[in-house]
């Protein structure tokens, strides 16, 4: 199954909205970008299914989060920009 991950700007925002989603039913969690993806190595990322990107993005808006950017990753470790 392929996964995504939702970048966050900071591990204390991941946190957060790792607990935003798991108060609204989500299996989430805070997780570090693999480096390929940030450039520089840094940065962390909130995982949700494939399946509960869309609907865990909205519910992070709703609650005054605002996702910028989402990466499909697939088994083979390759991923792909998605648009939220």
């Amino acid at each position: 199954m392929n996964i995504c991950l939702i970048a966050s700007r900071s591990l204390t925002y991941a946190q957060r909205s790792v607990r935003v989603l798991a108060k609204a039913g989500y299996a989430a969690y805070v997780m570090r970008m693999p480096a390929g993806m940030t450039g520089n190595g840094c940065g962390y990322a909130v995982k949700v299914s494939e399946n509960d990107l869309h609907k865990a993005v909205g519910c992070l808006r709703q609650n005054g989060f605002e996702p910028k950017r989402a990466y499909l990753v697939d088994k083979s470790e390759r991923s792909i920009e998605v648009s939220i």
